[in-house]
């Protein structure tokens, strides 16, 4: 089976081309770099001829409210009329536990028309919604970063490794549609403050995490359910200790 990943050379898209490849597969990385650009739909058509399933796993580079939501558009508009030009039979997206729920920010507004594109496009899809990475929270610190200390909220979260999250993809784009949404997480519940503090902590950054119930977490306030996965979410196998333990080089 042809595959083609947008965004194939990226953290999750490169492992997730390695998995594919190895179950068999003929496996396309596309980005810019190879030619092949959603955004300006760039070497689309050459790249989906022949492909059954195209697995959506880029990111847009910039998070400017104005810049994201025309990244995803552009891009999710141009990716579905290539699709069904070249007869493809399922579009895999990756997204965000809570998109729903985070609308006050920008990105997650993104997001949100990105889905509402696939669900009323006519390719058959599966959506896969995950919790936040573990390679992601040196990026979350800095987000919270107010000199020597980091204000960040104290809110629930389930992370997941990128590994996880590679393996339950490949597994969703081998199954059959769900013409749906379906959830993964990691296996272990943390205050996001206290998870940060553990990460800074780990690679011996001296600046101290403050739990700050009013700290937004990229324009959005956050509660315990905000993040959360549902209960019938897949759950992942690594914890942060595992992960960290595994990372040469943490982000």
């Amino acid at each position: 089976m042809k595959i083609v990943v947008i965004g194939g050379t990226g953290l999750i898209g490169t492992k997730l081309v390695n998995l594919l490849r190895q179950r068999g597969h003929e496996v396309l990385a596309a980005s810019p770099a190879s030619g092949v650009n959603a955004v300006t739909g760039e070497g689309l058509a050459a790249a989906l001829a022949g492909a059954q399933v195209v697995v959506d796993v880029a990111n847009s580079p910039s998070f400017e409210d104005k810049a994201v939501l025309e990244f995803f558009e552009k891009s999710g508009r141009n990716l579905l009329a290539a699709e069904a030009a070249a007869g493809v039979q399922h579009h895999v997206a990756l997204s965000v536990v809570g998109t729903d729920r985070l609308l006050d920010s920008g990105y997650f507004r993104a997001k949100m028309a990105q889905e509402t594109l696939i669900k009323a496009g006519k390719i058959p899809y599966t959506i896969v919604h995950a919790t936040q990475f573990f390679e992601f929270l040196g990026g979350i610190a800095q987000s919270g970063a107010d000199g020597d200390t980091v204000r960040l909220s104290p809110a629930l979260v389930q992370p997941i490794s990128s590994d996880d999250v590679a393996a339950a993809t490949a597994d969703y784009t081998l199954a059959a549609p769900v013409n749906g949404t379906v959830e993964i997480a990691g296996p272990e519940c943390v205050s996001l403050a206290a998870l940060v503090q553990r990460y800074l902590t780990n690679i011996g950054d001296a600046r101290h995490v403050v739990p700050d119930p009013e700290a937004l977490y990229f324009g959005v306030r956050l509660n315990d359910k905000s993040l959360m996965p549902g209960n019938d979410a897949r759950l992942g196998t690594v914890n942060f200790a595992t992960w960290f333990s595994q990372s040469k080089k943490p982000a």
